[in-house]
């Protein structure tokens, strides 16, 4: 039962202006738990260090099955990429507000990868004026259904 895990909070709280896909490197109970739908992204970002790539605060919860073996929840795990694509990223997350957030999780020829987007975070009035759209959008679809009947 593989599956797909979303940030959908991402897109409401950044502006993400480009998307890279990397491979993670993770421990047989995360990838069991992952299998079954069992991780969230809250507030989980992704770092550089020392020309490195590293997924902090992503929830993995623990396989039941694990016991003496399992995994810490929120351990920081590796990211997989090409140097030269790190080195493009750590200069453009040198800019101001730049952050890399996770996006979605999903697995690709059996193996586990992460789309991660460089995004520059919304100011609280960028967020009314997209649920305001998208309430008049609503309103609008709703309106043209009943013209339609």
């Amino acid at each position: 039962m593989t599956q797909e895990i979303i940030n959908r909070k991402a897109k409401y709280d950044y502006f993400i202006e480009e998307t890279h896909e990397a491979g993670i490197v993770l421990k047989g109970t995360e990838i069991k738990s992952i299998r079954n739908g069992r991780a969230n992204f809250n507030d989980a970002y992704a770092i550089i260090q020392n020309q490195e790539l590293y997924l902090l605060n992503m929830f993995i919860a623990p396989y039941h099955q694990g016991n003496l073996f399992n995994h810490d929840e929120r351990r920081t795990r590796k990211l997989l990429m090409h140097k030269k694509e790190i080195i493009k990223l750590e200069n453009k997350l040198r800019l101001t507000g730049y952050t890399l957030v996770p996006l979605k999780l999903y697995f690709k020829n059996n193996k586990a990868k992460i789309l991660l987007g460089l995004g520059k975070g919304k100011k609280s009035y960028d967020k009314r004026e997209i649920i305001k759209k998208r309430d008049q959008e609503r309103e609008i679809r709703k309106e043209t259904k009943y013209n339609l009947r």
